[in-house]
C-alpha cells in the first residue's frame, strides 16, 4: 500500500493555540508551498529545479492560524495533470472505500489521506475535478470553489483561468466547519429553495450509477420547495468538454513550457503526451474554445439564479481498477471530463456530497450554485446528512 503522504522528513506544524479549527489535523497537497519544505509537485524534477519556499501558502496559513495543524504533504498526480491518481514516481495511494482501485486525482494523496482516517481534512486543488473526482471515488465531501474567490498565493499553478483551491472531509460537521474558515463567511441556515435536475449528465452516468444516486436526488428535492428538471448543456456535454479540454491543457503548456523547455524533465508518458498535445492547439480552436466558454457561463448564470442549485452525478461511474492500460483509461477519461468541465469552464462552485454506493464502490452526488453560493452550498450538504 502505497501512503498518501510524500517521502522524506516527518511533517508536522502546529496550529494557533486556539480558533475554529483548534484540535483538528490536516495535510496538504504537494501543489502548496510549505516554508523549509520542498514543493515536488509530484514530479521529481519539478522540486529539484524549484527553490524551497521560505512562506506558506495562503490556505495553509489560513487554516494553521485558526488551529489546525498539518501533519504532513500529500502525494499529487504529476504537476496536476491527472484524473486517477496514479503517479509512477510515488506511486498510487491507497482507496481505502475501494482496496485495488484508483483514489482519483490529482488531488489522490489528500483524498486517500482523510478517507484513512491520518487527518481531519486535507487541501486539494481543482481545475478540471482534481478535488471532485477523488471525492467521489473515495465517500468524501469535496469543495470546488466558486473561481477567483480565494487567494492562491503558494499554490501551483496549472491553468489559472480554471485552477481553484479545494478540501475534502469525512463528514458534514467538519467540512463545515474548514468551510467556514476557508471562505471567510458563516454557513447560512437558510437553504436555497429551488432544484434543477440535470437530465443529461444523468444521461451520461452508468445507469447503475444514475440509479444509485436516486434515494440522495430525492432526499435533495425533499430539502426545496421546487424542483425541476433541465438540461444542463444544450450544446452537449461533450461540447462544452471538448471546449474545456481545449483551453485549459493550451494554458497547462503555456505555464509549464520555461520549465520544460529548462530541465527536459521525466515525464509519464500520458502527461507528456497531454502536454504536447496542448502545445499543437491552435489560435483558432482557442477562439472557438473562448466562444464557447462564454456560452457556458450565460447558460449557468440563467440556470442558477439566487436561490437555485443544480444537481448531477459527479463521476459517471465509481473508481476504475489500478493499472489499467491507457487504451482503456483513455475512454474512461474523456466521459469523467464531461461530467466535471463545466467547472473550469463557468467557475461555479460545486460540493460533491456522499451517501451513494455501486456494488459496494462510493459514488458521489454534487450540488451546483452560482457564483459566490459556495456557504449554500455547504448547508444544503449538511442538511444532506
Amino acid at each position: 500500500m502505497t501512503s498518501p503522504f510524500v517521502a522524506g522528513p516527518a511533517l508536522r506544524i502546529a496550529g494557533a493555540a486556539s480558533g475554529p479549527l483548534a484540535g483538528l489535523t490536516f495535510a496538504a497537497k504537494d501543489l502548496f508551498d510549505v516554508a523549509g519544505h520542498p514543493t515536488g509537485g509530484g514530479n521529481p524534477d519539478w522540486a529539484r529545479q524549484n527553490p524551497v519556499p521560505t512562506r506558506h501558502a495562503w490556505a495553509v496559513q489560513r487554516l494553521l492560524d485558526a488551529g489546525a495543524t498539518l501533519v504532513g504533504k500529500t502525494i499529487t498526480d504529476e504537476v496536476s495533470l491527472g484524473i486517477l491518481g496514479e503517479n509512477p514516481f510515488d506511486g498510487t495511494p491507497l482507496n481505502p472505500a475501494a482496496p485495488g482501485h484508483v483514489p482519483g486525482g490529482s488531488s489522490s494523496g489528500s483524498a486517500s489521506a482523510v478517507a484513512q482516517k491520518l487527518c481531519d481534512t486535507a487541501l486539494g486543488t481543482d481545475t478540471g475535478g482534481s478535488v471532485r473526482v477523488p471525492a467521489s471515488f473515495c465517500g468524501l465531501y469535496g469543495i470546488r470553489p466558486t473561481h477567483g474567490r480565494l487567494d492562491l498565493t503558494g499554490m501551483m499553478a496549472q491553468a489559472p483561468s480554471s485552477d481553484t483551491t479545494g478540501w475534502f472531509a469525512r463528514d458534514a460537521e467538519t467540512f463545515a466547519r474548514v468551510s467556514e474558515v476557508l471562505l471567510g463567511e458563516s454557513i447560512p441556515n437558510v437553504l436555497p429553495t429551488k432544484l434543477v435536475v440535470a437530465v443529461d449528465a444523468f444521461g451520461v452516468a452508468d445507469p447503475e450509477t444514475a440509479a444509485a444516486l436516486q434515494p440522495l436526488v430525492r432526499r435533495l428535492s425533499a430539502l426545496m420547495k421546487d424542483t425541476r428538471e433541465d438540461v444542463l448543456a444544450p450544446p452537449g456535454l461533450s461540447v462544452w468538454a471538448r471546449a474545456q479540454s481545449t483551453l485549459q491543457p493550451s494554458e497547462s503548456c503555456r505555464t509549464f513550457r520555461p520549465w520544460l523547455e529548462r530541465v527536459n524533465p521525466r515525464m509519464q508518458f500520458n502527461v507528456a503526451r497531454g502536454l504536447t498535445l496542448g502545445s499543437m492547439i491552435s489560435d483558432g480552436e482557442r477562439y472557438w474554445a473562448d466562444l464557447m466558454r462564454m456560452e457556458a457561463r450565460a447558460r449557468m448564470a440563467w440556470l442558477l439564479p439566487p436561490g437555485t442549485i443544480l444537481c448531477l452525478p459527479t463521476t459517471p461511474f465509481p473508481a476504475p481498477a489500478k493499472g489499467l492500460p491507457l487504451s482503456t483509461l483513455t475512454p474512461l477519461r474523456g466521459r469523467i471530463q464531461t461530467l466535471t468541465s463545466h467547472g473550469g469552464l463557468t467557475g461555479v462552485p460545486q460540493v460533491s456530497v456522499p451517501g451513494a454506493q455501486v456494488n459496494g464502490l462510493p459514488v458521489g452526488l454534487s450540488i451546483v450554485g452560482g457564483r459566490g453560493s459556495d456557504a449554500a452550498l455547504v448547508a444544503v450538504a449538511k442538511a444532506l446528512a
